[in-house]
């Protein structure tokens, strides 16, 4: 028989409320909580239990799913004054999704079990599309049962789950290395595009081209059509990419790795954020370029 139990989930943004909602589409009977009451009717219209405060989400709880932005927020969560582990039942898995340097992941997982918590490391890659239609890949770590603990739920929502460890922190370093990776080609896209603009190539031209090529990214072709479109409604923001490239750099310096390209593309996203452009879609680092090569890679399809 199907555990009847609710699971628990905090974190409803663009990525959570996707993973929520699919959860309730596949059955589970799901009681959210954000920090923003203003999500509340689109939880409730999708029929979602609302709660007033993670405790209250994991009341009766038989798991509980962190989709947070930051570590300070996974512990405020988890401890603060309306924490989930004032209700938690102790024995339910605690599957963190948010992005996290992995030496928090790591602390994070061994608190927990000292309280009786297993705990999935599981990051995730694929967007709000992925989130929404559950075919998100995750990078996950974590004990057998955690890993048990989570099979449904992950079955519902991931296309692919990589068991890339046997406790927390090597989730959160593999999720650290497609970051590194992911905001660099970013950059990248960026400054291709400005240069190819600057020397008067047209820039629809260039992308059809680069996507045929061996320069092409799943990034390079995923994020240029919006430099293009001149539409920077955010998906992902550029202070998403402020926050996890500071997480490589961070984690880098701990290790004592060298990250030269990774700590460039740290600070054009943190040039993008200051000028202004930090609640835009990540694919808004090209203005960076754009304001200082005066050229536009900008190019609206033209009215039909």
């Amino acid at each position: 028989m199907k555990d009847a139990r609710p699971i628990a989930f905090v974190g409803l943004g663009a990525m959570g409320l996707g993973i929520a909602s699919r959860l309730l589409s596949r059955g589970f009977p799901v009681a959210a909580h954000d920090a923003r009451s203003d999500v509340r009717g689109a939880w409730e219209k999708l029929g979602g239990t609302w709660a007033e405060s993670p405790a209250q989400a994991a009341a009766g709880a038989r798991a509980l799913v962190l989709m947070v932005v930051n570590a300070a927020q996974v512990e405020d969560v988890l401890w603060g004054a309306q924490g989930a582990l004032r209700t938690l039942a102790r024995g339910s898995v605690v599957v963190v999704h948010s992005t996290v340097a992995p030496s928090s992941a790591e602390r994070t997982g061994a608190r927990l079990l000292a309280e009786g918590y297993p705990m999935l490391d599981a990051p995730v890659s694929g967007g709000v599309v992925a989130a929404k239609n559950g075919t998100l890949s995750v990078m996950a770590s974590g004990s057998a049962e955690a890993f048990a603990g989570s099979e449904e739920l992950l079955a519902a929502t991931a296309a692919k789950v990589f068991r890339v460890g046997d406790s927390p922190g090597s989730g959160s370093v593999v999720k650290t290395v497609n970051q590194l990776l992911a905001g660099s080609h970013i950059a990248l896209a960026a400054e291709a595009m400005a240069f190819g603009a600057k020397a008067g190539v047209d820039p629809r031209v260039l992308y059809d081209v680069i996507t045929h090529c061996a320069g092409n990214s799943w990034m390079f072709q995923n994020r240029v059509p919006h430099m293009l479109d001149d539409d920077y409604r955010p998906l992902s923001a550029v202070t998403i990419f402020v926050k996890d490239l500071g997480i490589v750099l961070d984690s880098a310096r701990e290790l004592k790795c060298p990250a030269p390209m990774a700590a460039m593309a740290h600070q054009l996203f943190i040039m993008a954020a200051a000028s202004g452009h930090g609640q835009e879609d990540d694919a808004a680092v090209v203005k960076v370029y754009e304001s200082m090569t005066g050229a536009p890679v900008a190019r609206p399809p033209a009215a039909s």
